[in-house]
């Protein structure tokens, strides 16, 4: 927070930014105008500063971030982050059925600023509108020959009948990248995450890709779009139809037009074999980013004659560089072009400065932005408190998926989930950061199957996609038996029955119902920085959730340990620990168990191997008597 009584945090700007963000600053910062700084003079001088708020030249690198001791937030006052950190291989976290890219591309050095605790964020709506209406003017431009009439009437010619048009009006326009709807409510105490956008009180985010759909359907516009990401609920707000591939998108178009960030699986995704699937005489539309079109596919289209025209803001080397594939791009007749425009108004320049300064204030007073890059959002304070329990519940996710889908039905079977804390962790309340971690231990081995990489950025969108709902729950009961440790954290999968409900049980984690046998709850707690498991379904136990596991549920009887022991020596299989676990006493007397059978005689039993075994060997346990279910965990 700030304080009169303390020196008010320095910022640094290097570069133009609008008066009246500037003015927003200085109302309670000490800013710092430095433009021509150098690479080498700004990392001298960095130390100083708790914000730096950039536009596009200022590049900001690891080794900037690492000196930047005292730096909280990086903003910068545009779309992109490109300038933070370089291009790096994203993570791909589509649904098999919907498309292949992420909607933010992940950066190297955004990653350094997350581990530094360092806040980035930028304003992705600023330039919304700006960036949707230059979309559009450059289609009608483009449809009524106007750059062309325009020149040719300037040099004394008269020629109506050389640059007849098109009308716009019902024809096709397509959309790649609709944009999605931020789709967030709050029940309870905890986080509650929909993506079908049906519920009274959501908002949907606006979107360039969304904004022009809108705006093309008032001029009478046809709209199709393909993204993986959009919401149908969204979509159909506006009149889209959604679909779920270029080879069904591509063919109807009369006019494509392309919103996508250009990563790693976006770049040159429209190339010759695209373009040849539209049909001749249609128009392709560039105002997002350089690259995402192949520029010399694109050239030879329009050379050829496939293409009528082509409007495009965006190159892959800006400026296009002399005798280059853009430069030849841009000289050619047929090619409307603007020098990078898409966001240049005086409006859309204004709200991207006010937009980043508004958010620079509230992180310096210990308040959330609205637009961070690197979410979920955390302060370094309470970052640094939370970073052992970030683990803890990642290995958790990960635990109770791997473990659960390998002993019961194969798969991730429950959607909805208790996420409990209790004790001194209970008194962090912006505990997004578990959100996000429980998220990625969840889904990371199921995505790793189909090369997803899951992270902490894309984890809330990968959660409302998979339909995942997790209900954050802070408990203070100081008659709470987790109060034997100083933190826990309990995790539990409700039962297929309970999964509509929106708040939790009175008691999520009382062992008492109708089935005791098929409770799904794991407890976990960290001591000092090392997470612990000491609870995983119905026993009690103590293991470190690192590398490789074998968790066997066997019958509490002489010779099991042996008999796994030799089973795994057979295969050459060396064993680095072994903790066996019973049923907790406490808990087999709350299901109601007795001594003449039931859970008290069962066992579990956690052996750290030294490397992965395949399945066979799991079914040889089990074959061999005794033991009721294994499961091979890599963590």
């Amino acid at each position: 927070m700030l304080s009169a009584k303390q020196p008010p945090p320095k910022v640094l700007v290097p570069e133009k930014l609008s008066p009246d963000g500037l003015a927003l600053l200085r109302a309670s910062l000490e800013v710092d105008e430095r433009r021509g700084l150098d690479a080498d003079e700004l990392l001298q001088i960095i130390p100083e500063y708790e914000a730096l708020v950039v536009r596009s030249e200022t590049k900001v690198t690891a080794n900037l971030l690492r000196a930047a001791k005292q730096l909280k937030v990086v903003a910068r006052a545009g779309v992109g982050v490109d300038n933070v950190g370089e291009l790096a291989q994203p993570p791909l976290p589509p649904s098999p059925s919907l498309g292949s890219w992420p909607l933010t591309s992940h950066r190297t050095d955004v990653e350094e600023a997350t581990k530094l605790g360092i806040v980035v964020v930028n304003s992705p709506s600023g330039n919304i509108g700006a960036a949707a209406e230059h979309t559009i003017a450059l289609l009608m431009a483009m449809a009524r020959n106007i750059p062309e009439a325009c020149s040719s009437l300037k040099s004394g010619k008269w020629e109506r009948s050389k640059f007849v048009g098109v009308e716009v009006k019902g024809k096709t326009l397509s959309i790649i990248g609709l944009g999605k709807g931020e789709l967030l409510a709050i029940w309870g105490r905890g986080i509650h995450f929909r993506y079908d956008g049906g519920s009274s009180g959501w908002a949907d985010r606006q979107t360039v890709g969304l904004t022009v759909a809108r705006l093309a359907k008032g001029l009478g516009m046809h709209v199709n779009a393909l993204d993986p990401y959009a919401s149908p609920a969204v979509a159909a707000s506006a009149s889209v139809t959604l679909v779920s591939s270029l080879s069904e998108l591509l063919p109807t178009a009369d006019f494509l037009t392309i919103h996508t960030p250009l990563i790693a699986s976006t770049k040159g995704m429209i190339s010759t074999a695209e373009l040849a699937q539209m049909k001749p005489g249609a128009r392709i539309l560039n105002v997002a980013r350089g690259g995402t079109i192949d520029e010399a596919a694109l050239l030879e289209s329009l050379e050829s004659g496939h293409l009528a025209a082509a409007a495009i803001d965006v190159f892959t080397t800006e400026p296009p560089q002399p005798e280059s594939t853009a430069a030849r791009l841009v000289a050619h007749p047929r090619a409307v072009v603007t020098p990078h425009l898409g966001a240049s108004t005086v409006e859309a320049q204004e709200n991207v400065s006010i937009d980043v300064c508004e958010q620079v204030l509230q992180i310096l007073n210990g308040s959330l932005p609205r637009s961070a890059v690197n979410a979920p959002l955390i302060l370094p304070d309470e970052y640094r408190k939370l970073q052992p329990f970030v683990r803890l519940v990642e290995k958790m996710g990960s635990l109770y998926t791997q473990h659960y889908a390998s002993t019961v039905g194969g798969s991730m079977t429950r959607n909805t989930f208790d996420l409990i804390y209790h004790g001194e962790v209970a008194g962090i309340s912006n505990t997004r950061p578990l959100f996000a971690a429980l998220i990625k231990g969840l889904l990371a081995p199921i995505s790793g199957s189909e090369g997803i990489n899951i992270n902490i950025v894309n984890a809330e969108l990968v959660a409302r996609e998979r339909g995942i709902f997790v209900n954050e729950q802070h408990s203070r009961d100081p008659a709470d038996h987790s109060y034997s440790y100083s933190s826990l954290v309990t995790l539990v999968a409700r039962p297929p029955s309970r999964a509509s409900s929106r708040a939790p049980a009175p008691d999520a984690t009382s062992q008492t119902g109708p089935n005791p046998h098929d409770q799904r709850i794991i407890s976990g707690t960290c001591s000092g920085d090392q997470p612990l498991i000491n609870r995983l379904g119905r026993f009690e136990t103590s293991f470190v959730p690192e590398g490789t596991l074998l968790i066997c549920e066997n019958y509490d009887s002489p010779g099991k340990i042996g008999a796994v022991g030799s089973l795994l020596g057979q295969e050459r299989v060396n064993i680095n620990f072994m903790t066996v676990a019973p049923v907790s006493r406490k808990l087999a007397f709350a299901s109601g168990a007795t001594d003449d059978g039931g859970s008290k005689h069962e066992a579990l039993m956690i052996l750290g191997i030294d490397k992965v075994v395949d399945q066979r060997v799991a079914d040889g346990l089990i074959k061999g008597g005794g033991v009721l279910s294994a499961s091979v965990i890599s963590l």
